[in-house]
């Protein structure tokens, strides 16, 4: 496949990595994006885990909430331009779509637009949708929505609509201190954006994917290996991967803790091949393996909610001990179901330049 510069720039937006690691990747991938991402992971060289597109698109996500508090809907639509996005006809037209997802049960966005519209009952929502293009003056498109339902929900709208969250938790009395603790959450949400409630939420499959990474991306940075172990590498480079200027770096620079920003990328390439190699033989290490389970650890605290500091916390407490402390003082049974996390633009694949033309197409 032939690999383009607008794909070597979604990448390297998506991952910050550089453009020829970038180029590398989508070519040893076949363009498969998703593949590049994980290889570039692997490779150590991805320097954030970031969705395809980057906030790729304008627009806001809005959110409402039932009066008894069991309810709510969250909704992303997109705009061509941020000054749309902060349009007082706009916004309110985006909460008068959430409101109605929110009163009535629809399977997904084409079922919506095939809807009646609550604004408007003669027509379809996707009708009336046309009709909003044509007053604002921009093609604007719903993405996508999501309901949820349980004992209590509250929602937070972030950056005046960038980002949006929905909580859901189990409680027997839900009270104001109950709410204002699940807002709390709500904002912990936004800010660090997690991708579960709690470990057991993690499949198998999925576990031993995160896993890997880590194990590959360990190997692919040498410099933080265990001394026998990166010695062992330095050894075998020595004897014929490194050409004679990397060789005479290293003798003159090998008790410098700073020996890295002596030798050529080529060289620190060539150590990051031979610890892939050696990598059924390292992870039987027992200061590699032991590694290789902190970073594991770190990342799921990362990615799990209830695992994470608890950004307000005072101390050092997690979100599951400030939950708990919570329940406690209020003398209720009190536990965090779910959330929703919307971004705007996040996850949508930008292929082109012309984001106008791109909703366009998503209008039909």
């Amino acid at each position: 496949m032939a690999i383009t510069a607008s794909m070597v720039k979604e990448l390297r937006e998506m991952t910050g990595a550089g453009m020829m690691d970038c180029k590398k990747a989508l070519t040893e991938t076949d363009g498969n994006m998703d593949a590049a991402v994980e290889y570039l992971k692997k490779k150590g060289l991805a320097k954030a885990d970031k969705k395809a597109g980057r906030i790729a698109a304008e627009g806001i996500v809005k959110t409402c909430v039932s009066d008894d508090g069991k309810t709510a809907s969250i909704i992303e639509v997109n705009s061509e331009t941020d000054f749309v996005a902060k349009n007082e006809v706009f916004t309110d037209y985006v909460a008068a779509l959430a409101k109605q997802i929110n009163e009535n049960d629809y399977a997904d966005v084409a079922a919506f637009n095939a809807a009646a519209s609550a604004i408007e009952s003669s027509e379809t929502v996707e009708e009336y949708h046309k009709s909003m293009v044509a007053k604002i003056g921009e093609n604007l498109t719903i993405r996508r929505f999501q309901k949820v339902s349980g004992d209590v929900i509250v929602s937070y709208i972030h950056m005046g609509g960038k980002i949006g969250v929905l909580v859901e938790g189990a409680c027997d009395t839900p009270n104001d201190a109950i709410k204002d603790a699940m807002k709390n959450v709500a904002m912990q949400i936004a800010a660090m954006s997690p991708q579960y409630v709690e470990r057991g939420e993690i499949s198998a499959d999925a576990l031993a994917k995160e896993k890997e990474i880590i194990v590959d991306s360990s190997l692919n940075d040498p410099a933080s290996l265990p001394k026998p172990l990166l010695n062992k590498l330095i050894t075998e480079a020595l004897e014929g991967k490194w050409n004679d200027e990397d060789k005479a770096a290293y003798e003159e620079q090998k008790n410098n803790k700073f020996l890295f920003n002596f030798l050529s990328d080529e060289a620190v390439q060539a150590l990051r091949d031979l610890a892939m190699t050696h990598k059924d033989e390292f992870l039987g290490d027992k200061i590699f393996s032991g590694l290789v389970e902190g970073r594991f650890s770190k990342h799921l605290k990362e990615i799990c909610l209830v695992d994470q500091a608890y950004v307000r916390a005072e101390d050092k407490e997690t979100v599951k001990q400030y939950i708990e402390k919570v329940a406690k003082e209020n003398g209720v049974n009190f536990s965090l179901k779910s959330f929703v996390r919307f971004e705007t633009g996040e996850g949508l694949e930008k292929k082109n330049e012309d984001f106008a033309a791109e909703v366009a197409a998503q209008l039909g």
